[in-house]
């Protein structure tokens, strides 16, 4: 594990600034009660189904992702993150999923594997978007779908981002132009889009 970090790290400086949170992440965001009302919500938009595998992209400390695997029991999660003192604090929750060490953009995440990749308040901090999605597209199955999700707007994300600055300051969820390019370059179909007061929805099928 250790040397796939020291690779992600040599590009991304990113990882040293979550590292760096992660033991304080649970108690410094949104209330991880709260977000789990939120997504019991709009559970609906997801669609999980049980037996599903799933790829939780910037898992982080794993506020969501005991919630997701009860829900598609009995198939699996797989919770993704390219800093290693995040993934540790998810490890000690035993959360019934596996966790892995990755960057997104680059890494290898299987082959049509997964029927849902959700990137929840992660999406932001894809250094290269548009090799993340073509990455995600290939580890998703025929049918399979993309979601990303925010409690916040995507106007009101992007200012947070700026206004924490440091490596974090460029940090920006896309304009629709943007990601319905990106999409359709990736090999997704038109995506449904939602933003608003209420959150930033993102729903895209696999075109294959």
């Amino acid at each position: 594990m250790q040397s796939c970090e020291n690779a992600i790290r040599n590009v991304d400086p990113r990882i040293g600034f979550f590292d760096g949170l992660a033991e304080g992440w649970d108690g410094s965001g949104p209330e991880p009660g709260a977000v789990l009302e939120h997504m019991e919500r709009r559970s609906a938009l997801l669609g999980l189904q049980a037996g599903e595998c799933v790829l939780e992209v910037g898992c982080g400390t794993g506020q969501l992702t005991g919630w997701l695997a009860e829900r598609v029991r009995p198939g699996r999660v797989v919770g993704l993150d390219f800093s290693s003192e995040m993934l540790r604090q998810a490890q000690a929750k035993s959360i019934s999923a596996t966790f892995r060490l990755a960057d997104v953009c680059q890494d290898d995440l299987g082959i049509a594997e997964f029927d849902l990749a959700l990137c929840f308040h992660s999406f932001p901090h894809f250094r290269d978007q548009p090799a993340a999605l073509r990455n995600l597209a290939r580890c998703l199955r025929p049918g399979g779908r993309l979601v990303v999700m925010h409690l916040r707007g995507r106007d009101a994300v992007n200012a947070f981002h700026q206004g924490v600055g440091g490596s974090i300051a460029g940090d920006f969820l896309p304009d629709e132009p943007h990601w319905r390019t990106w999409l359709e370059a990736a090999g997704f179909r038109p995506p449904q889009i939602t933003d608003g007061p209420d959150g930033f929805f993102l729903r895209a099928v696999v075109e294959r």
